[in-house]
């Protein structure tokens, strides 16, 4: 090799590496400084939890503190827009939900493009709802209920946790892949009230989060049909799944983490085998089990991937039922 070639390749090889250093430098020293988990509902609910959980977990990894920030308000969307405005620097990130998904349809005029504007970290967890009717109902499986609500069009009515929530677009799918069922949908302020008045009798179904409804489920004081996920939920073994009886049905929440669109994807790839680790971590795995969910990981594509799959899915539901946000 002649020795201007070699002098050539000395250079290019050192401008490669003056370029990579400062990326390099960037992985090897984040976090430098506390990091912020946004999270757009209120604490002590599901996604709050789900956060501090992950976050214990990426402070103890990582050495700074991952600290819960709660942004409430607007279905989620106040606190993506938060994250959105941030700078791409790892220091702001977002607990991504299936409410991202849905307001991406729901809403017609977000400030934000969720695909585009935010850049997925990882998936954290699935987790399925559980469909429970009131004992005055005259169907104990889900065969004789979807047959009951044929012969009663109109009769039997839903209450969900408001328009447009996981609550909602669970059931309306529901009521499209069983035949396009015609029952009355009631929102609430929440799962919790319109559980009090499906204990009442003044609405007849209501899907919701296990946890909710498992201790009336074991009283006796509503009767579950079935789960909404692929595979029977393991607090609930002996419910079967609604798409058993249902060809194509399947829903749940989506969890994971998510950041600003342009940051690092060094910083993306630290933050991504930190939540695998956790995620393959049996007291980590055992805490996400108590939130009735399943545990998710990937790589930052896989999570893109799924976040677009629930888009489009939702998506769908929302313009077929032309559901407006309240």
């Amino acid at each position: 090799m002649n020795r201007p070639r070699r002098q050539f390749l000395h250079l290019a090889a050192g401008a490669a590496a003056l370029l990579a250093g400062p990326r390099l430098a960037r992985a090897q020293t984040y976090p430098a400084r506390p990091v912020r988990i946004v999270v757009g509902f209120a604490a002590g609910g599901p996604n709050d939890i789900l956060a501090r959980l992950i976050g214990h977990w990426l402070s103890e990894q990582l050495g700074q503190q991952f600290v819960v920030e709660n942004r409430p308000g607007a279905g989620g969307n106040i606190a993506t827009e938060t994250v959105v405005r941030a700078a791409p620097d790892g220091y702001t990130l977002l607990l991504v939900g299936t409410p991202n998904a849905i307001n991406a349809t729901l809403y017609d005029n977000l400030n934000f493009d969720f695909i585009h504007d935010i850049t997925p970290v990882a998936s954290l967890m699935r987790s399925g709802l559980v469909m429970a009717v009131h004992p005055a109902v005259p169907a104990r499986t889900l065969p004789e209920f979807i047959a009951y609500a044929k012969a009663n069009p109109g009769k039997l009515s839903y209450g969900s946790g408001g328009i447009g929530g996981i609550t909602h677009v669970t059931a309306e799918l529901f009521k499209e892949l069983a035949g396009g069922l015609d029952i009355l949908h009631v929102p609430y302020r929440g799962a919790a009230p319109a559980l009090t008045d499906l204990l009442a009798g003044r609405v007849q179904v209501l899907f919701a989060n296990p946890a909710l409804l498992i201790g009336n489920i074991s009283a006796g004081d509503v009767r579950a049909l079935g789960v909404t996920t692929a595979m029977r939920s393991e607090v609930l073994p002996d419910v079967p799944s609604i798409g058993e009886f249902v060809p194509g049905y399947e829903a749940s929440s989506v969890f994971g983490l998510g950041a600003p669109n342009n940051t690092s994807p060094e910083i993306v790839a630290a933050l991504n085998q930190a939540i695998n680790a956790a995620l393959v971590d049996s007291k980590f795995r055992a805490q996400i089990a108590s939130l009735d969910g399943t545990a998710l990981g990937g790589s930052p594509v896989e999570f893109r991937k799924l976040v677009a799959e629930e888009t489009a899915k939702w998506g769908r539901v929302i313009r077929a039922g032309n559901i407006k946000p309240s």
